[in-house]
């Protein structure tokens, strides 16, 4: 968790819901079933404060000076943090997630668990089937002279930044990277899936966060 943000100012500690945004995901993460340690990597004494006060449980690394900044890679970063941390397993996912469910990490969990002699990562998508096109225009996944149903195109995913599983064998092995040769696209429930990068981001996550409270009480 980065301590500045350039579309929105203090995103990570921005109030969503009553509380700093990171406490969203930081509490399915400690109320999930399956992880047994969670690590933040902060370069802000801010949001490393924050977390000591209200989660004293959370390992905090603290980003080295080289690994500061907004075009550093994410894999640069949890290659460091897998240098100074234990464990075989890891899933990584970020305080953007804000509505990213407990029982959907253990769900994604479980099946990962369950398939590692087929897959060795697993990574969260969206399953998008809408006529697609390139930049220049040329349709990527559809004829336009025949206009199927859109419910009948075949499925494309998209990477939504909500969660990654990985071994430390699996990360080394693919080049230090989170996702490794023989990766699983896991769906992730499309309310639950906004990853928060503009304030019409925290906005609509507000409205969502209200609409699954109301729905899942029913």
């Amino acid at each position: 968790m980065k301590g500045h943000s350039e579309r929105v100012p203090g995103k990570n500690m921005k109030i969503f819901r009553g509380k700093p945004l990171y406490h969203s995901i930081m509490t399915e993460l400690l109320h999930s079933r399956y992880c047994g340690r969670v690590i933040v990597n902060t370069d802000s004494e801010i949001i490393a404060g924050d977390i000591r006060l209200n989660f004293p449980e959370v390992m905090i690394i603290d980003r080295p000076v080289e690994l500061c900044g907004d075009d550093v890679s994410m894999n640069r970063i949890i290659s460091f943090d897998l240098s100074v941390s234990e464990g075989e397993y890891f899933l990584q996912t970020h305080s953007t997630n804000p509505l990213l469910s407990r029982e959907t990490l253990d769900r994604a969990i479980g099946f990962f668990s369950d398939n590692t002699g087929r897959y060795d990562s697993l990574f969260g998508v969206n399953r998008i089937q809408s006529r697609l096109y390139s930049s220049d225009g040329e349709p990527l996944n559809h004829d336009p002279g025949l206009l199927i149903k859109t419910q009948d195109l075949a499925p494309v995913y998209e990477e939504n930044s909500n969660l990654y599983i990985f071994s430390r064998e699996s990360f080394f092995a693919a080049g230090e990277r989170r996702i490794g040769k023989k990766p699983f696209m896991y769906e992730i429930p499309r309310f639950e899936s906004l990853d928060i990068d503009t304030q019409a981001d925290f906005d609509m996550a507000l409205f969502l966060s209200e609409y699954l409270k109301k729905n899942t009480k029913k």
